[in-house]
């Protein structure tokens, strides 16, 4: 769903889950191999073999970082617990061979283990108030070969909303150049099923293939790499590619 559209489901009035529904709208195949309880689930990222296919658009949703300069960090735990997630992001170029993209700012923000996100709450779309803390959010510049990480916790989850989480990436001048959002691999053997929604479990959760982001990445370009598992804690990576 277009930005222009969510905005305008604020504008009518529509309220609580329908808008996080419609605001953050768009399964993708994917496939398991389970090793004693070890993760390890495949696709996503750019690559194919073509080369590379340039990440979807999609909206920032509803709850994107305020002033995400302020939050150049690698950590974005900020005391949030859960399940350790290392995520890594790679960009890389569509228009000159999918080489790694160094020097540009690489945002991300997703919800804690009870979904809900930090900056935001006391409204009908996030009964919880967390408008003064600033969990979950960070900046980092891509290195020479285009990667960014980040220390983490395993994302939740909320209604309507499979498990995900945002990216904006910028130029090293600030100028955008994509907004988009990262899915997990779902099915027996993966960390979503290892995880199993922390506290809240899996009952009314929103899979890829019915979430309003994810359900028309038939190829599986959003859809993270993910291993570990619940002791050890989990590694995301995915591929990232823009043109510039």
């Amino acid at each position: 769903m277009e930005r222009k559209n969510f905005l305008k489901s604020l504008m009518i009035g529509a309220v609580s889950t329908s808008v996080l529904i419609d605001a953050c709208k768009k399964d993708s195949a994917s496939t398991t191999d389970t090793t004693t309880g070890t993760t390890t689930t495949t696709t996503g990222g750019a690559s194919t073999s073509n080369g590379c296919v340039v990440a979807p658009d999609e909206t920032e949703g509803p709850f994107p970082t305020k002033a995400p300069a302020s939050y150049v960090r690698s950590d974005i735990t900020d005391g949030r617990t859960g399940y350790k997630l290392t995520a890594k992001i790679t960009v890389v170029n569509h228009n000159n061979n999918c080489n790694a993209l160094s020097g540009l700012l690489v945002d991300i923000w997703h919800c804690d283990a009870e979904g809900n996100y930090s900056e935001y709450g006391g409204t009908s779309m996030q009964s919880t108030n967390y408008t003064a803390v600033h969990f979950l959010r960070g900046r980092q510049t891509t290195d020479s070969t285009g990667t960014v990480t980040f220390t983490s916790i395993f994302p939740g989850w909320y209604s309507g909303r499979a498990t995900h989480i945002h990216v904006h990436i910028y130029t090293a001048s600030g100028t955008s150049l994509k907004v988009t959002q990262i899915a997990f691999p779902e099915g027996t053997g993966t960390a979503l099923a290892a995880v199993n929604g922390y506290t809240k479990g899996m009952t009314g959760y929103t899979y890829n293939k019915n979430d309003g982001v994810f359900s028309d990445d038939t190829a599986g370009i959003e859809i993270a790499t993910v291993t570990g598992n619940v002791t050890a804690g989990f590694a995301l990576s995915i591929n990232l590619s823009v043109s510039v």
